[in-house]
């Protein structure tokens, strides 16, 4: 599959996919794969952005969701509206990327540990797929934070 050389790429299920930054043929590739919906987690930069992913997107038949989650300043917010479009879209079959699928590591782990039953082995293993080695402080306070935010409200 062509969408399988997304940067970064990792196939969660047969519905999800997450990775970097696609190309545009990478895009269209999604939609001939059947998929219906992309999340995209990286604010626009003109240096690693499509242009006008959004019309792209739309003009192969797909629903656009962007939340561009500030790097420096993840925010529950903006966990929360991830949160509430993987929601929208749990039927679909969903590309969600940014630029290096850091970010969407990152949230995809934390949704999977309070909305689809993973255990904390399973999103520790989702995010050290492509952060092990990495030292982004921000990021692991905002994981810790809202992983004990999960855990208290997990039965």
């Amino acid at each position: 599959m062509s969408t399988e050389k997304i940067y970064n790429y990792r196939k969660i299920d047969e519905r999800v996919i997450t990775g970097g930054q696609p190309r545009a043929k990478e895009l269209r590739d999604a939609a001939s794969e059947g998929f219906t919906a992309v999340i995209n987690l990286a604010p626009y930069d003109k240096r690693y952005s499509i242009d006008d992913e959004p019309g792209l997107v739309a003009s192969l038949g797909m629903q656009y969701v962007h939340i561009p989650v500030d790097w420096e300043r993840p925010t529950e917010s903006d966990l929360a509206a991830f949160e509430h479009a993987m929601q929208t879209h749990r039927n679909d079959k969903t590309l969600v990327h940014c630029a290096a699928n850091f970010r969407v590591t990152a949230f995809y782990s934390l949704y999977a540990l309070e909305h689809l039953g993973w255990t904390q082995a399973q999103a520790d293993a989702l995010r050290a797929s492509i952060w092990r080695g990495s030292d982004f402080p921000q990021w692991d306070r905002f994981v810790a934070e809202q992983t004990a935010r999960i855990a208290a409200v997990k039965p």
